[in-house]
């Protein structure tokens, strides 16, 4: 396993201990469960979810890449 070190301020390194123990989880826990949050993922759960997607999908290959493009092109439009 990957060690990471960050540097945080101590009001956020004291509000994060705070919050592990409110929800009886460690630091490592909440970091975990903000990265999927974010949508941040390894690039084998990347592959799963998109194998899981193809399967649940009626779409052929064209149309799905039509969908993706108009979609990426939404959301870029959205964050200007």
């Amino acid at each position: 396993m990957a060690r990471l070190t960050i540097t945080l301020s101590p009001e956020r390194h004291r509000a994060l201990k705070e919050a592990a123990v409110r929800r009886s989880k460690t630091i490592r826990n909440l970091v975990e469960e903000s990265l999927d949050a974010y949508g941040i993922k390894t690039a084998s759960q990347a592959a799963a979810l998109v194998a899981r997607a193809r399967r649940q999908s009626a779409m052929d290959g064209t149309e799905a890449a039509k969908l993706a493009v108009q979609e990426t092109r939404a959301h870029r439009r959205h964050r200007r």
